[in-house]
């Protein structure tokens, strides 16, 4: 839906209307065959229809284009009320400003920020409103620093209230004290396990290396008896040469 004309201040261009809710064009996109229309008006339209609802020519979204800049411009510049006019506020400005004012408006109805209370009240008045909003919260004013509703000040009981706030914070304790257990039983059994593992490959280095060191002394022994049979032949020799 577009802007209603009526809050527009002197004349609206024809161009500048939708083709299709007849209000000053709001997010406005147009067609093939120039007729301009307000984007959520011209997408509901296609849903149930295929043409152009001014001269009835096939139209689809996918050929739906921006406003041409000078359209856009003229649009821009139009000046309108302010939609809190019915409350009050006075303000005239531009179309292309007028969505900033209007969230900022003095004369804005918004909703009470207190948690259930569902009172729509100006943003001007709304310092004092909160000031009496019976959801309004503040911290208790016999020192137990737990924050209460005005409306709860007559059932609010100090005693029952910290008996009640230090159960919960016995039980926080407790499953933060078994989370942290459980995460130390997790890590020392996870470090044993490795602990574990690299004894085991420690293990097998070592029968490994024993293995290769009683190979070598093997390998020492048949070397040295072989040079005792060497030298024992070399003495043999030794001893046919001097016969001969």
């Amino acid at each position: 839906m577009g802007y209603d004309i009526e809050r527009f201040v002197g004349y609206v261009n024809e161009g500048l209307l939708c083709s299709i809710c007849r209000d000053v064009l709001e997010d406005p996109l147009q067609a093939p065959c120039e007729h301009a229309f307000c984007t959520a008006c011209i997408h509901g339209w296609l849903v149930h229809h295929s043409n152009c609802p001014e001269d009835r020519q096939m139209i689809d979204v996918s050929l739906l284009r921006p406003l041409y800049r000078y359209m856009k411009n003229d649009l821009n510049r139009l000046q309108l009320h302010c939609k809190n006019r019915e409350y009050g506020c006075e303000m005239i400005c531009s179309l292309e400003s007028i969505d900033r004012h209007e969230r900022e408006c003095e004369y804005s109805q918004i909703p009470c920020s207190n948690a259930g209370c569902t009172v729509q009240i100006e943003r001007r008045n709304l310092d004092g409103h909160l000031a009496v909003c019976e959801y309004r919260s503040r911290e208790c004013p016999n020192g137990c620093g737990y924050t209460i509703l005005s409306a709860e000040d007559t059932q609010h009981n100090c005693v029952a209230e910290l008996r009640t706030e230090l159960e919960l914070l016995r039980s926080e304790m407790i499953c933060r004290v078994e989370e942290a257990k459980h995460e130390m039983e997790s890590r020392l059994d996870s470090q044993r396990r490795h602990m574990v593992q690299k004894e085991s490959i420690l293990q097998n280095e070592i029968e490994e290396l024993k293995s290769q060191m009683s190979r070598m002394m093997s390998d020492v022994r048949s070397l040295m008896a072989a040079e005792r049979q060497h030298r024992q032949e070399l003495e043999q020799a030794e001893l046919e040469k001097r016969e001969l």
